[in-house]
């Protein structure tokens, strides 16, 4: 009996309308976030948000063109892609090369535009895991096998990431890892112990800087100092608290005039709360619930493990950062340097969350 090929269709929909709509609401909130802090800055207010569409059309280019080609192309570029991003990941440590802002050297800059390697290193990884798992198959339940190799080389990345310094990135790559591992097929004992064994060098990291003691305790006691380390999660909490049930209108948000730091990027999502209110929050989530229950279910219906693999990869990866970013404006977790997937401003990001979209409809349309 000849094997049954995988029928190809078009768009999925329940993907490509979700994602759509949180461009079309980053959009909206860059821009109402942004115009003032761009006026006062650059003397152009619309500096970011056209910015930010034209990473929306490289990135939505990158996402037509990978929604046409099979996913089992990245297959074959998995070392590439790695020693790539490897490779950029120490170029920031090289002196001229990596751009430093708040101390951190996060950025690769060329002319007027930068981009952060970490971003690749994710999709990367993703790339790497779903590849090697697939390959492994039974065997992932080998210590030697299955655990070692994928926790060396991702250790070696998100020790390059805690270097620049950025710990907080480290830690939800790590997290991710886990889950995508776990799925996988590595025993949880192998797991927890991981756990178990690196929480000490996290404990050790926080002790040893100041700056990431004093996030820890804006975290707890918030209130404790508001006009020094406690100002960003309060005026956070200051434009949930103003928007109410359906919000103060678009572009009436208070917290954007100078009050919370850099409001286009981390906290646009506070922004978009005290505009929208309680109704506008609740349809983010929802949106943001159904690209990721999508993405879970076409790895479900994947023709073949890798694709089920990869497909599961990227839609945690992006859920992941949703929650945490959510998370963190609301006070639940310590504050970090996270965007919100579609709706922040951030060039690097937008776009490879693109072709992860463009991936995750080239699977969807092959089953």
């Amino acid at each position: 009996m000849a094997k049954r090929k995988p029928i190809t269709s078009g768009y999925d929909y329940m993907i490509l309308i979700p994602v759509i709509l949180l461009i079309g609401l980053g959009f909206v909130f860059v821009y109402s976030s942004s115009s003032h802090l761009a006026a006062h800055r650059l003397g152009d207010s619309y500096f970011y948000l056209k910015r930010q569409v034209l990473f929306c059309l490289l990135g939505f280019s990158l996402m037509l063109t990978a929604k046409h080609i099979p996913c089992t192309l990245y297959s074959r570029l998995v070392y590439p892609l790695l020693l790539i991003s490897f490779s950029l990941l120490i170029l920031l440590f090289i002196p001229g090369i990596g751009h430093k802002v708040g101390g951190a050297t996060r950025w690769l800059r060329w002319g007027g535009f930068s981009f952060q390697p970490s971003e690749l290193a994710k999709f990367s990884l993703a790339v790497y895991l779903a590849y090697s798992m697939s390959k492994k198959g039974s065997n992932m339940g080998s210590f030697s096998k299955g655990f070692l190799p994928h926790i060396l080389i991702a250790g070696a990345f998100m020790l390059l990431i805690v270097l620049q310094p950025d710990l907080g990135t480290a830690v939800i790559m790590g997290c991710w890892f886990l889950i995508v591992l776990f799925v996988g097929g590595v025993k949880f004992t192998q797991l927890s112990l991981s756990i178990i064994l690196s929480a000490p060098f996290v404990v050790w990291l926080i002790w040893s800087a100041d700056y990431r003691l004093k996030r820890l305790w804006a975290f707890i006691h918030p209130w404790d100092d508001p006009q020094g380390v406690g100002f960003q999660i309060i005026h956070s909490f200051l434009a949930f608290g103003s928007g109410g049930i359906f919000g103060t209108g678009l572009g009436n948000s208070k917290q954007k005039l100078f009050y919370l730091p850099e409001p286009h990027t981390d906290f646009v999502f506070s922004i978009a709360a005290e505009e929208l209110g309680f109704i506008g929050v609740i349809v983010i989530i929802i949106l943001f619930g159904l690209l990721i229950m999508r993405g879970i279910k076409i790895a479900l219906n994947a023709t073949d493990l890798y694709s089920s693999y990869l497909a599961l990869g990227l839609t945690c990866l992006i859920g992941l950062q949703v929650m945490v970013n959510m998370a963190v404006v609301m006070g639940l977790l310590p504050t970090k340097g996270l965007t919100l997937p579609f709706i922040s401003y951030g060039g690097s990001s937008l776009v490879l969350n693109l072709l992860s979209i463009g991936i995750l409809l080239s699977i969807s349309s092959r089953t």
